[in-house]
């Protein structure tokens, strides 16, 4: 888990070009670029980082900025930033992921006008708190409000951050159902030692654990 600033898979592909002057749309066009980097700033979006051919390095750039290298820009439409990340940044302690299991996998998820977009899967962002003695004003571990973010490359040319309940995946020989989930939130603080259960008073390596003998109440005078 890194703070501020996180490595990820580089990513081959171009940059709307108005983006690198303060949107300017006098200088709208395409740039070659390679994202490297991210920056995560608690309640902004997704912030991303790249080089471009002449070297130059270019900090702190929206997902809605870049589409795939593959596409000519005239093919690819313009998508405002909250239509390609649902959530802002839940901390300043993002960790990056490419988990096994969803790599390179199809997926589309529900677009805030109701309409299904398909993409592929690249990697995954997810938040947390890294230190007790730091106070925690954020939501990325109340168990409600956390979210991920997976980054797609969608089969529109772009590039979206969606979470797990805007996403359904497809595997062949896996994922038969085709009906959306009705799922609940879950709510709980899931706690393996939140029990009666005490270790035996011993210098045993394999101790055995039992149940703590509860004291009757007594009434003192």
């Amino acid at each position: 888990m890194a703070y501020l600033n996180a490595n990820i898979p580089p990513i081959y592909c171009k940059v709307r070009k108005e983006y690198l002057y303060d949107m300017d749309n006098n200088k709208k066009g395409e740039l070659e670029c390679v994202i490297f980097g991210l920056t995560s700033i608690s309640g902004r979006a997704l912030l991303f980082n790249i080089m471009l051919p002449n070297g130059a390095c270019y900090w702190r750039l929206p997902i809605s900025a870049f589409f795939q290298k593959s596409h000519d820009r005239t093919q690819v439409p313009d998508m405002h930033v909250h239509e390609l990340e649902l959530w802002n940044s839940f901390s300043y302690w993002p960790s990056v992921h490419c988990f096994d299991w969803l790599d390179g996998v199809n997926g589309k998820y529900l677009g805030l006008d109701k309409k299904f977009y398909h993409g592929k899967y690249l990697f995954t962002i997810d938040w947390a708190h890294p230190d007790t003695n730091i106070l925690d004003v954020e939501h990325s571990e109340i168990p409600q409000e956390h979210k991920c973010a997976h980054i797609l490359a969608l089969d529109n040319g772009n590039y979206a951050a969606q979470p797990n309940n805007r996403i359904l995946w497809h595997i062949n020989s896996y994922t038969t159902d085709t009906s959306w989930p009705d799922y609940k939130v879950q709510t709980t603080y899931w706690d393996a030692e939140d029990n009666d259960m005490v270790t035996e008073d011993t210098d045993k390596m394999f101790y055995e654990m039992k149940e703590k003998e509860k004291a009757e109440d007594k009434t003192y005078e």
